[in-house]
């Protein structure tokens, strides 16, 4: 059989990332993240059905890597996630929270249509007991650790500074005499970030899979003052009389902005307003703090550590508050003491922070703060770019608010970051496969890798099919523009249909059985085919 590696998502684009690799008769799928914003492209389907999916190797917990597992588990999916320590205890959470947005977005379209006189009901892209399925999967591993997952396959995680948890993937394959690596890039993180350390450099690949979110721009070049910056920030709102509101991704950059927020209440920066209160009005972010410090060994640098071994906790000071209920959240609002309140979604597409935006985007005096990448599509990207009104829960809220973006705060690399991450590699891998990424931006990129670096750059579309035998594509597929944005079939139905597309994977399992049990299990599905057939 061929050893192949297909292009599945974030091809073109920034989210939705999975590649799926073939080897032997073994299926494994490298993340398979959930779209978000809008999609420029189609995305091909997955080259086999889930139950034939053997193993889940995953960057990390971010759910444009992580997000659609639990439908993987839905359509039939048993086998194994790889991840490390940190990315299976943040997954253990952020996929129970994305169900829960799921079945809670499902329930209000659902109240909707009804009330147009629809009466069937939407259904959830995946459930509860789903996100716990795939959860089940997960199987921890350690930094830096050769893992033999099976005969012909072994991997190795790589701290790449992006999030807690986050890694890059070397994945070596063999089968018959040959014999191949790949590298997943991952996502790079920004060198000198708060908490995180800086990534590591991996060294030998045949093959690389590599992110190119800011491939066409550079940070600055000197650090940026973020505790100054948002001090100054803080205190204009503040003299206002206005609240200080931040869009902010639960897990990653809540916990950055809490080490910049400590800095400025040690240091009273915020003149005349010295106890300003910081609400985490994110269930998710409460608990993903937490496990921030329990994996702080493994994922902190040297300047948190230094606090650490000081009794000192780097993302936690006077003054905050963790806003757990859905009640305590109603009542920041009712609150008029001047405030930060910090609170998911990063993109303002779904959780708390739209109620948020609700009460605050209207009113001159407050600020609305961003402080991470916004994806084309969503409101988050809208509000940036200067959009006078927004719609939340059906109402047209006027953008009065000062909108404005903390500069330099990255947690990607960038141009420069990425070039110095493949350039690390010893020799010049065979080919160099750009992802994960803007269309006008992987093609630069592109550019700039074969023209100034050497590389065999390419950027392929969704569906094309690598040989890594032969060092050819077999399939180099064209771009497929989406015409309408759509969500993966779910429903009564669609798990009816996983379910048959189970059970052949088990029946391909059952040779080599007892007969007895083969007839036996032949038997029980025949019954059952007699059952339901209408025919």
């Amino acid at each position: 059989m061929p050893m192949k590696l297909v292009f599945v998502g974030a091809d073109h684009e920034v989210t939705g990332s999975c590649h799926y690799i073939e080897v032997g008769d073994k299926h494994i799928l490298v993340d398979y993240g959930m779209e978000q914003g809008t999609d420029a492209f189609e995305n091909a389907e997955l080259p086999v059905g889930a139950p034939q999916i053997d193993y889940v190797f995953l960057t990390h917990a971010h759910i444009d890597h992580s997000g659609l597992l639990p439908l993987l588990y839905a359509r039939g999916f048993r086998g194994q996630i790889y991840a490390t320590d940190a990315s299976c205890d943040l997954c253990s959470i952020m996929l129970r929270d994305c169900a829960h947005i799921q079945l809670s977005e499902a329930e209000w379209k659902s109240r909707k249509a009804k009330r147009g006189g629809d009466i069937v009901p939407e259904e959830p892209l995946y459930r509860m007991e789903d996100a716990e399925g795939a959860i089940k999967r997960l199987v921890p591993c350690k930094y830096n650790s050769v893992i033999e997952v099976c005969e012909g396959v072994k991997i190795r995680f790589t701290d790449v500074g992006h999030l807690l948890g986050s890694a890059s993937i070397e994945v070596w394959l063999k089968e018959d005499d040959n014999e191949k690596k790949i590298v997943f890039s991952g996502d790079l993180g920004n060198k000198h970030q708060p908490l995180l350390k800086d990534p590591v450099y991996t060294e030998e690949a045949d093959y690389v899979v590599m992110e190119s979110t800011y491939g066409d721009r550079l940070h600055s070049a000197e650090m940026p003052d973020y505790v100054g910056e948002l001090a100054r920030i803080l205190k204009e709102t503040f003299d206002r009389g206005g609240n200080v509101v931040i869009p902010s991704f639960a897990v990653g950059r809540t916990q950055e902005m809490l080490y910049f927020l400590r800095q400025v209440k040690e240091n009273a920066l915020v003149k005349g307003h010295e106890d300003f209160p910081v609400y985490v009005d994110s269930p998710l972010a409460v608990e993903a703090t937490g496990i921030f410090q329990e994996n702080k060994w493994d994922c902190f640098d040297e300047e948190a550590m230094e606090l650490v071994r000081n009794n000192i906790n780097p993302i936690s000071f006077a003054g905050l508050k963790l806003s757990i209920t859905s009640d305590e959240s109603k009542e920041i609002n009712f609150d008029d003491t001047p405030k930060v309140i910090i609170s998911a979604s990063g993109m303002c597409e779904a959780g708390r922070i739209r109620h948020h935006l609700k009460h605050n985007l209207w009113r001159p005096e407050s600020t609305i703060l961003f402080v991470g990448y916004q994806a084309v599509g969503t409101l988050g990207r809208a509000i940036v770019e200067g959009a006078k009104e927004v719609k939340l829960f059906g109402e047209v809220i006027e953008v009065r608010a000062q909108i404005k973006k903390l500069a330099g705060i990255s947690g990607h690399a960038d141009k420069e970051g990425l070039i110095e991450w493949i350039s690390a590699f010893k020799e010049k891998p065979k080919k160099v496969f750009i992802v994960h990424g803007e269309d006008s931006v992987m093609a630069s990129f592109v550019e700039c890798l074969k023209i100034e670096h050497g590389q065999r750059a390419y950027a392929p579309y969704s569906g094309s099919v690598f040989n890594l035998v032969s060092n050819k594509f077999e399939y180099e597929a064209e771009p497929v523009p989406v015409k309408k944005k759509t969500k993966p079939a779910s429903g009564v139905y669609a798990r009816l249909v996983a379910a048959g597309q189970r059970l052949v994977a088990v029946i391909k399992k059952c040779e080599g059985m007892a007969n007895k049990d083969i007839g036996r299990f032949a038997d029980q599905i025949i019954t059952l085919c007699d059952k339901y057939d209408r025919g």
